[in-house]
């Protein structure tokens, strides 16, 4: 493609004279460096795009895009294109190199610090059992229907939950490929901060809530709230979530054409009325919009999954999906891969086991307060729980203080250390165990889990936070194969046997 084209698309000024020249490939990481290509220097946490200019040019690199340059005569053969802020320019280029893939599609964005996930997964269920081709962007992975689209990236960042531009604009452009009408994405905090989405346009976002997390990367909560809040500035329709403390904080930074307001506690533009909690069944409550009104019944678990399917909902109601076509999303809809996960045992097994990624105070709270209402009264709850390491480590104590406060044994292990000490995690969350209650540490989690299920009782509830859909761990050797599901089932077995 020739740069004119390109950078036209993109809206990216250039000189005039560079523009009949050729590009082969867009690239960001130096070694990927070839003939024609066009290098975009990044500076990230560990190195930085404009150290490399000239191992890029010598292997072929015809035009360098940067913040900044040493000297005019730094390009020699390659030519260079300054501009204020590279990551955003990786998102426009990126975008026009694979043709503006979502120009005919729909987007959804849907941000916060927990429910992303569980809200974008009951949307796409949603629209698909309405007939429309949906795609999905986010933590669980790539997918159009049923199929998913691989990554092509050896990087870890492309499977971020908000996938870098080289990485989501291709995934766009297979969705385009298929056809697809809507396309709901996981945005993240980070995806929004390092201008990876800032070529998209939504036609709704939503926000579900913000609390704690990411702290490492953000520094404060302000600053936090404000990557956030920067999805409401790149839709048409906002859905905010009134029953959290920042949703006014995100609609004095909004610049949208119009707002909802959902809410489970006080009746706004979209709000549910008469929940009734069926426990281990689900729930029910009448959803009311525009003076409609929808009995909704769905048997996912948890208090947080009502506030969940409201916003699913209104979002539905705003595309004009039918209501015959929500009541059978709903009902099919019995679980989300790692979020109130119960592990299938036998039939005869009076232990639960549940898995969910809660891996911040709030999402841990939230998890246990909906676990307590499915307790029976003889049984306990038994948290395994540790906190990643490289992470933001004022919230282990926090995570700590609910355990004790709400669990009735924890067992405090690791989870994702990666080049940390578990050691050391495990002492920052001990801060905040409560010395009174019951808790033992095991640093390997497979031990932990093990040890969770032989030292069951009957009709305790095993709750194993903090990893969720993933089906790995992460320590100082790199990623290994970890499924929870597997180590549980094992231990189960094992437990029965012992016992016969």
């Amino acid at each position: 493609m020739k740069l004119s084209a390109l950078f036209d698309k993109a809206k990216i000024n250039y000189p005039s004279e560079l523009g009949d020249r050729e590009i082969s490939e867009i690239i960001t990481d130096s070694r990927k460096a070839c003939s024609g290509c066009l290098f975009i220097c990044i500076a990230g946490n560990k190195n930085d795009g404009h150290d490399y200019i000239e191992e890029v040019i010598s292997a072929g690199a015809c035009v360098i895009v940067a913040e900044r340059v040493r000297d005019v005569g730094e390009g020699g053969a390659a030519a260079i294109v300054c501009v204020e802020n590279t990551r955003r320019a990786a998102s426009l280029l990126y975008n026009a190199w694979y043709g503006d893939p979502t120009r005919d599609m729909k987007l959804i964005g849907v941000t916060g610090t927990n429910g992303k996930t569980s809200v974008t997964n009951i949307i796409k269920e949603i629209l698909e059992k309405d007939g429309r081709t949906c795609g999905l962007i986010g933590t669980l992975g790539c997918f159009v229907g049923n199929k998913k689209i691989e990554s092509r990236s050896d990087s870890e960042t492309a499977n971020m939950t908000t996938p870098d531009p080289k990485e989501l604009f291709r995934v766009l452009s297979e969705m385009k490929a298929l056809g697809t009408e809507y396309v709901v994405m996981e945005i993240s905090s980070h995806a929004l901060a390092l201008s990876k989405v800032d070529a998209l346009h939504f036609e709704i976002a939503v926000f579900t809530n913000l609390t704690q997390d990411h702290l490492d990367f953000h520094r404060d909560m302000q600053s936090y709230l404000e990557a956030k809040a920067r999805l409401f500035t790149m839709c048409k329709r906002a859905i905010i979530n009134f029953d959290d403390k920042n949703a006014k904080r995100i609609i004095e930074k909004a610049r949208c054409d119009e707002i909802y307001g959902v809410s489970v506690e006080r009746e706004l533009d979209a709000y549910a009325k008469d929940i009734k909690n069926k426990g281990v069944f689900g729930f029910e409550y009448t959803f009311v919009m525009s003076s409609e009104e929808q009995r909704i019944v769905s048997s996912l678990l948890g208090r947080f999954a009502i506030i969940n399917t409201l916003e699913a909902l209104t979002v539905a109601k705003l595309l004009g999906v039918s209501d015959a076509s929500v009541d059978k999303a709903l009902l099919d809809i019995r679980v989300i891969d790692g979020r109130m996960e119960r592990v299938e045992l036998d039939a005869d097994s009076s232990v639960s086991v549940i898995i969910d990624y809660a891996h911040t105070p709030d999402a841990l709270e939230k998890l246990l307060k909906s676990v307590i209402d499915l307790r029976e009264p003889d049984g306990r709850i038994v948290l395994v729980f540790g906190c990643g390491g490289e992470r933001d480590r004022d919230k282990r104590h926090q995570m700590a203080q609910i355990a004790s406060r709400l669990a009735d044994f924890v067992v405090v292990t690791s989870d994702n250390s990666r080049t940390e000490p578990a050691s050391n995690i495990i002492r920052d969350i001990l801060k905040g165990i409560d010395k009174e209650k019951e808790f033992v540490v095991i640093e390997n989690r497979r031990s932990a889990i093990e040890y969770a299920v032989c030292n069951s009782r009957p009709r305790d509830i095993i709750i194993l936070a903090g990893k969720g859909h993933e089906r790995y761990e992460i320590d100082a050797d790199g990623r290994h194969y970890f499924d929870e599901r597997e180590i549980v089932r094992s231990a189960y077995r094992r437990m029965i046997d012992y016992n016969t």
